[in-house]
């Protein structure tokens, strides 16, 4: 039965990731052909509009693409942190010997493209690229896997999604720790004082829209202007969102019977309880209690899933990747930085999953997922080579100059085709064909 509701719960989980990456890549390919296009000059002049305000005769304000770069992508990042908090609290990175496998595969899978891109630019400009084939795109990879639908072991579906939680994990303290020019201490104190009165206004479960709104913006801005990237904020945010039940089983029962018992004792109708104070507070604690079992986190989660894999991704995808193809562009194409970028993916990214795993399982801190086999499992390391969103997202934290982040992008875009291509290719031959059951291979 548990095995049942996990798979169920994948199953929603990658359905929504299929869907997002289909839109997700749409949205990409508008942008190449706009920034292609006749169009071009229009593109550009929406992706910089400026939005903003004056106050007090000074005018704040931030282009169209930094909005939903900075501002809707928090959004997202919040969406990981959600997912991160969920996983090591009560998913499959809750105990060491759950979280070993994936944890350790998606620490090879981030410091071995990371020393092959440094390889290739061991110094000046191109040097601070190291990040960007760190990253893995849980949509594209998730999505790419669910195409298989049940051929897929469910095992193989945790540790994929386990593996990519992890990977967000590393690229969120990557970004924060790498990608921050220069801290201002007193907004970055102000952002964690904030964040802690956000916290006891969540725990006391006050429903105040606007206290809890203008509690998000100021830490979100204050993170903004503390030099740390304000995507940050978001996962700083889902940090202190409970993924638990606030309230105990047996204390939850309790609260329904006394009330049930009172509402049954007197005549409840859709009307009688407007005037009767009695029935209308027993109905409200037993909302409140209700609404204490499900956890705020699980529920975020799912209601924003679908507002950033249908709206936030694809906006970030047209105004990130929008990449002018012309001789100049591609005339020095590939060079050191796309080299890294295509090898760290490609290469790095299935050799350093794949190997930290079979180190994993052979020194006996974790075993092979059941049903899993070790070329299903390759198959999948082949996956964590798509890096897309997060690495797109990467790519313009490190670089300042333009030349530099086009040539990446488009590095990004073959790394993370061929990884797509290959890695289907790979599990379409090694997933049992339907009907087939298959026994994990340990050897």
């Amino acid at each position: 039965m548990k095995e049942n509701r996990q798979k169920s719960l994948l199953d929603n989980f990658l359905h929504s990731q299929t869907s997002g990456s289909i839109v997700l890549m749409l949205a990409a390919v508008a942008a190449v052909i706009l920034a292609n296009s006749p169009w071009a000059d229009l593109y550009q002049k929406l992706a910089h509009l400026k939005i903003g305000t004056y106050i007090n005769g000074t005018e704040y304000y931030l282009s169209l693409d930094h909005w939903v770069k900075d501002g809707l992508m928090s959004i997202f990042f919040f969406v990981v942190g959600l997912e991160i908090k969920r996983e090591i609290v009560v998913g499959e990175l809750s105990t060491v010997k759950k979280a070993a496998l994936p944890v350790v595969a998606a620490f090879g899978g981030a410091a071995l493209p990371a020393i092959i891109y440094f390889a290739f630019n061991p110094g000046g400009a191109a040097a601070s690229g190291w990040g960007i084939p760190m990253a893995t795109d849980i949509a594209f990879a998730l999505g790419l896997l669910a195409l298989f639908g049940s051929r897929v072991p469910i095992g193989l579906k945790v540790f994929l999604t386990a593996l990519a939680i992890a990977d967000d994990l590393m690229a969120v303290v990557v970004i924060a720790l790498f990608y921050t020019a220069k801290i201002n201490i007193l907004a970055l104190i102000a952002a964690f004082v904030l964040l802690a009165l956000l916290g006891f206004v969540v725990r006391q479960n006050m429903r105040r829209p606007v206290l809890m709104f203008s509690l998000i913006f100021a830490v979100w801005l204050c993170v903004f202007l503390s030099g740390i990237h304000a995507t940050i904020a978001g996962v700083l945010m889902a940090l202190i969102i409970p993924v638990r039940a606030t309230i105990d089983p047996e204390k939850f029962f309790t609260i329904l019977r006394r009330h049930e018992t009172l509402l049954q004792r007197q005549t409840l109708t859709r009307d009688s309880m407007v005037d009767d104070k009695a029935q209308r507070h027993a109905i409200e604690q037993i909302y409140m209690a209700s609404e204490k079992m499900i956890p705020a986190g699980i529920r975020l989660e799912e209601d924003l899933h679908p507002i950033q894999a249908f709206m936030i991704l694809p906006l970030f995808a047209l105004f990130a990747t929008g990449v002018t193809l012309d001789s100049s562009t591609l005339a020095g194409f590939p060079n050191m930085v796309s080299m890294g970028i295509i090898l760290g993916l490609m290469l790095g990214k299935q050799v350093g999953i794949f190997g930290f795993a079979w180190l994993v399982v052979k020194t006996g801190l974790s075993e092979l997922p059941s049903g899993v086999t070790w070329g299903q499992l390759w198959g999948v390391s082949i996956l964590g080579g798509i890096g897309f969103t997060m690495s797109i997202f990467i790519s313009e934290l490190a670089f300042s100059d333009a030349r530099m982040i086009e040539d990446a992008k488009i590095a990004i875009f073959v790394a993370s085709i061929l990884a797509g291509i290959l890695g289907w290719v790979v599990l379409h031959f090694l997933l049992p064909r339907k009907g087939t059951v298959v026994e994990s291979a340990d050897h």
